[in-house]
């Protein structure tokens, strides 16, 4: 994809979860009144998750007819070129009142994601990139190189079908590194964090390309570097970091 087509798709991205974020928020100011419904232990979904999904495949129909789109709600086909929808990551945290969650929109080319958008309502902040062209961030250009100084900080993503031996190891790793762990159960909103220097990196063995897509591509245009994992049955992992944080895991490894 060329440049053009590409900050071309990065802005429909950010417009797109611009607008959902907005009802999302409406529905977030609402929540006591959604019901809920568990899809497996400690994993939710609400009316709101399905409204904003189906009005982010509306938009991007408006905008792209005919491309394939995958959400975390409604499913679909992945193809050689496809969206991929989080429409509330963070389910858990948005019915328990945090700002903590998000709204993530991936473009994904062969397997790999090249436009990424993510916005946390609640906290009034948004952040989309594209491959090779930058980062915007709440509507201006965002400067990697302004990138705070480190304080040793590094998000850890959770789920359910995480191998509890594994994610022991990983926080022994860190911990070893010389990092400290945060874990805010949320990986959009951890990735963006990443990205705008209040992390170091984000670390989650197992995740799913809908919560990973629009944070891998916000994490290496902020130069970090971003290793992926597709595990098989859906599942997939994700380490981001500074070449520091990732130079020292492998060490601790």
């Amino acid at each position: 994809m060329n440049a053009e087509d590409l900050i071309a798709r990065r802005e429909a991205a950010a417009a797109v979860v611009a607008e959902a974020a907005r009802a999302a928020l409406a529905f977030f100011e609402r929540r006591n009144e959604l019901g809920i419904d568990v899809k497996r232990p400690r994993d939710f979904v609400t009316e709101a998750d399905r409204t904003i999904e189906r009005q982010v495949r509306a938009l991007l129909h408006e905008r792209f007819p005919g491309e394939a789109v995958v959400g975390e709600e409604e499913g679909g086909e992945a193809a050689s070129r496809y969206w991929i929808v989080d429409p509330i990551d963070g389910t858990s945290n948005f019915l328990a009142g945090s700002p903590l969650w998000g709204v993530s929109l991936g473009y994904v080319v062969d397997g790999e994601p090249v436009v990424g958008a993510v916005e946390a309502p609640v906290l009034r902040e948004a952040l989309a990139g594209a491959s090779g062209c930058g980062l915007i961030f709440n509507g201006q250009a965002h400067d990697a190189r302004s990138r705070p100084p480190s304080l040793g900080l590094v998000s850890l993503g959770d789920s359910a079908d995480d191998d509890l031996t594994e994610m022991i190891d990983l926080y022994s790793r860190v911990r070893r590194a010389g990092w400290y762990a945060h874990s805010y159960h949320c990986t959009s909103v951890s990735m963006m964090f990443a990205a705008l220097g209040r992390l170091d990196g984000h670390l989650q063995p197992t995740t799913t390309m809908w919560d990973m897509a629009g944070g891998v591509v916000l994490c290496r245009e902020a130069g970090l570097l971003v290793e992926t994992q597709d595990r098989g049955a859906g599942d997939h992992g994700v380490r981001g970091g500074t070449p520091e944080l990732m130079a020292a895991l492998s060490r601790n490894a």
